[in-house]
């Protein structure tokens, strides 16, 4: 069999949370070609079929399913590997995870305290605590609530916040009314491995304003099948933190959500147990002149047990 590389690995992975070939690309910050031309290069050094893909979907195959778990742990123990020699080098860098949202000039920041290396496998946010709390990462910016950061055995600081707003079918560009949040639609995931955060945010926010669930099952909570759900809703629909920055098809329009306002937090979060100069220097660096990002003006919502739901 021939070598299979890590880089690989970390692919088939990020493929297999995405089950979209064009997201995993922009996670990996690669080419959607490239990285399909490398799937079927693992596929043919292991000699089994990881994923049955058509047009429209993506889907991990019964060996693919089976093998994901091994895989993962496998990355995890190359990390390990990578964080003990750094360690005996003496030059380990302080390793940040992210899941899709980085704070902008991250190394003009930090370079002054420390080195910090953005780790290259982008992971839904209880992931990535859950990674920062087993010490494969030692920062990560992620969503998380106060009772995720109790279980962990984690600390957090405000680092961003991302107001919401619903995507509609088009018409004139220039009329885009405000929506009530209870008069849109919110998109519920049925795969709680990859939504888990945005599922429990979402069914938080339904029940709150009145806004309606509407489950799926095709992971279009992001992406070109997002926009095929917005088309097919008759309301508005709410805009997910990975879908902020995404260009919207000339069809679709933008609406800002009022009555309330609705917010996604971004916390940078590490281990209760920190004392590592480096680490908390990083934290600092990052967090402190935040300000308060609009998420306590009157007329804003957090769900529930976000750790800032209640500062004033």
């Amino acid at each position: 069999m021939a070598r299979v590389e890590l880089r690989q690995l970390r692919y088939f992975v990020a493929v297999a949370e995405e089950l979209n070939f064009g997201r995993a690309a922009e996670r990996l910050l690669i080419a959607g070609p490239s990285l399909s031309q490398q799937i079927k290069a693992l596929e043919r050094d292991l000699g089994l079929r990881l994923f049955d893909r058509d047009r429209r979907s993506v889907s991990l195959t019964q060996a693919g399913a089976a093998l994901l778990p091994h895989t993962r742990e496998l990355l995890e123990r190359a990390d390990d590997l990578k964080r003990q020699a750094g360690r005996l080098s003496g030059s380990q860098p302080v390793r940040l995870g992210y899941v899709n949202w980085l704070p902008p000039e991250l190394s003009s920041r930090t370079a002054a305290v420390a080195r910090v290396h953005v780790d290259a496998w982008v992971a839904p946010s209880h992931t990535q605590a859950a990674r920062v709390a087993g010490g494969s990462l030692d920062l990560a910016v992620c969503w998380v609530r106060t009772e995720d950061l109790e279980r962990l055995g984690l600390r957090s600081r405000l680092l961003g916040a991302d107001r919401l707003y619903a995507v509609a079918k088009g018409g004139d560009s220039n009329d885009t009314p405000d929506v009530a949040a209870r008069d849109t639609d919110v998109l519920i995931d049925d795969d709680i491995t990859s939504w888990a955060s945005w599922n429990e945010y979402a069914e938080q926010l339904t029940h709150a304003v009145g806004a309606r669930a509407v489950r799926v099952s095709d992971g279009a909570i992001t992406g070109p099948a997002y926009f095929d759900h917005v088309r097919r809703c008759t309301r508005p629909v709410l805009n997910s933190p990975k879908g902020q920055t995404a260009p919207l098809p000339p069809d679709l329009v933008r609406r800002e959500i009022v009555a309330p306002k609705v917010y996604w937090t971004w916390s940078l979060v590490w281990r209760e147990n920190e004392d590592r100069t480096a680490v908390l220097a990083v934290v600092d660096a990052l967090c402190d002149g935040v300000g308060d990002l609009g998420i306590h003006a009157p007329d804003a919502w957090l769900p529930a047990g976000d750790p800032y739901a209640n500062h004033g």
